[in-house]
């Protein structure tokens, strides 16, 4: 697959890498062209250039940058971005007195931000619970069952694209329900940080019963 990474960061080099690994045709494309360059050399990415020059090159579109920066981003592409899936991985998140707190407002989601500012395009939610470090190890040292990637999307094509995206990580894809829902990815990343933050281990708080597994 052909895949613009809009971004010059943790998460586009984290992603964009593995996609690149994977044999995948990634385009780097950043505000900051010479960044850039250097991210697009590091990944082995097939190219680089600006934000624009990105996306137009890929099926699908990773936005890799700052939540509010994304609907803008997708606004001033929205022409480029017709007829393409994006995927957004960003958390709208901010700290607060009691932990880390959403930034949008409720029942809103960066996601549907996105669709609004480029209606042309099919916008998924995905890989926004895990930080970027964790995509730098292989699926297989997480344990026998490998760790899954939750998503909402509303679009067939879109869910082909980032079945194909999540699968080339060596991750699962799991399904977590239509567009409307990617607030409840957001709002989950929020929990999963604050427990983090607070020295725990989110993953404690969803156990399956014996034998299930």
């Amino acid at each position: 697959m052909r895949i613009g990474v809009l971004g010059t960061g943790g998460m586009a080099a984290a992603l964009g890498g593995a996609w690149a690994r994977a044999g995948h045709e990634v385009f780097v494309g950043g505000r900051d062209t010479e960044a850039a360059e250097v991210l697009a050399g590091r990944i082995g990415a097939a190219g680089h250039g600006t934000t624009a020059w990105a996306a137009g090159r890929g099926e699908a579109v990773l936005l890799a940058v700052p939540a509010p920066v994304a609907p803008v981003l997708a606004r001033e592409h929205a022409g480029a971005l017709a007829g393409r899936t994006i995927v957004d991985c960003t958390n709208p998140l901010a700290p607060g007195p009691g932990g880390v707190m959403l930034t949008t407002a409720a029942g809103a989601s960066v996601a549907g931000l996105i669709g609004a500012a480029a209606p042309g395009a099919r916008v998924v939610k995905a890989f926004n619970l895990v930080h970027a470090s964790m995509w730098e190890h292989p699926a297989a040292a997480f344990g026998v069952t490998a760790p899954a990637v939750p998503f909402c999307a509303d679009d067939p094509r879109a869910v082909e694209h980032v079945t194909e995206l999540i699968t080339a990580t060596g991750r699962s894809p799991m399904p977590a329900g239509a567009l409307d829902r990617a607030a409840y990815l957001e709002a989950t990343a929020a929990f999963v940080i604050g427990v983090w933050w607070a020295g725990g281990a989110p993953s404690l708080a969803f156990p399956e019963a014996p034998g299930t597994t």
